[in-house]
């Protein structure tokens, strides 16, 4: 089984020498040693010094110098949109109030499903529908500097 021994954040591992992928939700993408299988079905030993949070297009380097890219996993969220930017804004406001994990996209909010907040944000005038897809909330202005994650 290989083991992975060490994390870098996308752009900063030679993705040409990736001989795997392993495709994650988000709450398996935070880590420090878990069994994990690659798309291919090859076992992984994630064995970090201290847990990751890992990101779309992140390296694990394996004690045998190979690469592991990190994928993020498609997974049910609610996607929320809003008609006019000052409603987005309110929006996002009140997901922030509730200290909600939000992935914040350019044409969309996600969040995980909710029931009571999708009542809440569609009160408020959003547009909120169910969607299947690879979900990076935010990690905070100190955590996302501290670990180079930037949104692709």
């Amino acid at each position: 089984m290989r083991c992975a021994i060490e994390h870098r954040p996308r752009g900063h591992w030679p993705r040409c020498d990736a001989v795997g992928c392993v495709s994650l939700v988000f709450d398996d993408r935070h880590r420090r040693r878990f069994r994990l299988e690659t798309t291919a079905g090859e076992p992984v030993l994630l064995d970090l010094p201290e847990a990751v949070a890992m990101a779309e297009g992140d390296g694990l380097r394996c004690t045998t110098g190979d690469w592991i890219e990190v994928a993020a996993r498609p997974e049910p969220v609610l996607r929320i949109t809003a008609a006019t930017p000052v409603l987005a804004a309110r929006l996002a406001w009140h997901l922030g109030n509730r200290h909600t994990p939000a992935d914040i996209r350019p044409d969309a909010t996600l969040i995980r499903p909710d029931h009571v907040l999708a009542q809440m944000l569609r009160a408020l005038g959003a547009t909120v529908t169910e969607a299947v897809e690879p979900f990076q909330p935010e990690g905070g202005a100190y955590a996302r500097h501290a670990h180079g994650h930037d949104h692709p």
